[in-house]
């Protein structure tokens, strides 16, 4: 039985010119932002923002341009941290959009974090891009500690989670129980408890469903993920109209990798953009 849940309302009045200034803004950052410190910050979170926002006038990714903005906002996020990870001294050559990119070795930079890590790997998921999910789950959680943003403990067991998962580790389970324990009220330190339970929260209970191959359950978990993304775009007039809220960026990642395991999706949801998730528009872009 399929479960719908529809996308909230999203005024779409000005998203034409919305969408002409930030591919604008994200395509002169995309060409500045190897050799620049003051744009690298910026070039994951203007192209994902980007990704976002075409997806308020095509729901379910269609349109060629949809599907290149989120293959475009995946290659930007493992490029960062392929330069991070380079040896000092050294340059890095990634594709990015339509050409290859040199950036310099970087090391621990304060944007190079476990929250954009997770966000690059979400990415890479929804993407399907093998070698850049490999390299991703080879990067030292020492370097995201290194950055110096702030953040809940929870968060660096969860990016262990999914390192080991992708490089076929033993320690899957121990480490997601860690990760949950560290999303519990009594833990949280800086996180908003709403955010927690709504949004960073229910990645981690879908993949568990995933990793368990327990279909009924994953698809429930799902569901809820959606529903409770939902809830939290919508708590004010300020959210429901921002476009970070237009697709559940992390059950949208772990439907992808159930579906990749054989697991059929039962939600349908614009917040999971159709042609993200069934990978349609495979071959027609180079990685």
């Amino acid at each position: 039985m399929v479960t719908t849940v529809p996308r909230h309302k999203y005024s779409t009045d000005d998203v034409p010119d919305t969408l002409d200034a930030l591919g604008e803004t994200a395509d002169w950052i995309l060409d500045e932002f190897a050799d620049s410190a003051v744009l690298r910050p910026q070039a994951l979170s203007t192209a994902l923002t980007l990704a976002q926002q075409r997806c308020a006038v095509d729901p379910q990714a269609v349109k060629f341009e949809t599907w290149e903005a989120w293959v475009t906002a995946m290659q930007t996020g493992s490029a960062l941290f392929a330069a991070a990870v380079a040896p000092e001294g050294t340059r890095v050559t990634c594709r990015v959009k339509d050409r290859e990119r040199t950036l310099p070795a970087t090391g621990p930079e304060s944007h190079l974090n476990a929250g954009t890590w997770v966000t690059s790997f979400y990415l890479a998921m929804i993407c399907r891009d093998n070698d850049r999910l490999r390299q991703l789950a080879e990067v030292p959680v020492s370097l995201l500690r290194d950055s110096g943003a702030v953040f809940d403990e929870y968060i660096y067991p969860w990016v262990e989670t999914l390192q080991s998962f992708w490089l076929g580790r033993q320690d899957v389970g121990d480490k997601l129980v860690a990760a949950v324990d560290g999303t519990s009220p009594e833990a949280l330190r800086y996180a908003d408890a709403d955010l927690m339970a709504k949004v960073l929260y229910p990645p981690l209970i879908v993949f568990y469903r995933v990793v368990r191959r327990d279909a009924a359950e994953f698809n429930k978990a799902l569901a809820d993920a959606v529903r409770w993304h939902k809830a939290y775009w919508t708590a004010d007039e300020d959210r429901a109209n921002h476009a970070d809220g237009l697709v559940a960026l992390g059950p949208l990642a772990m439907a992808c990798l159930a579906r990749d395991q054989g697991i059929s999706v039962e939600v349908e949801s614009e917040y999971l953009p159709r042609a993200l998730l069934e990978y349609a528009w495979i071959g027609e872009i180079e990685y």
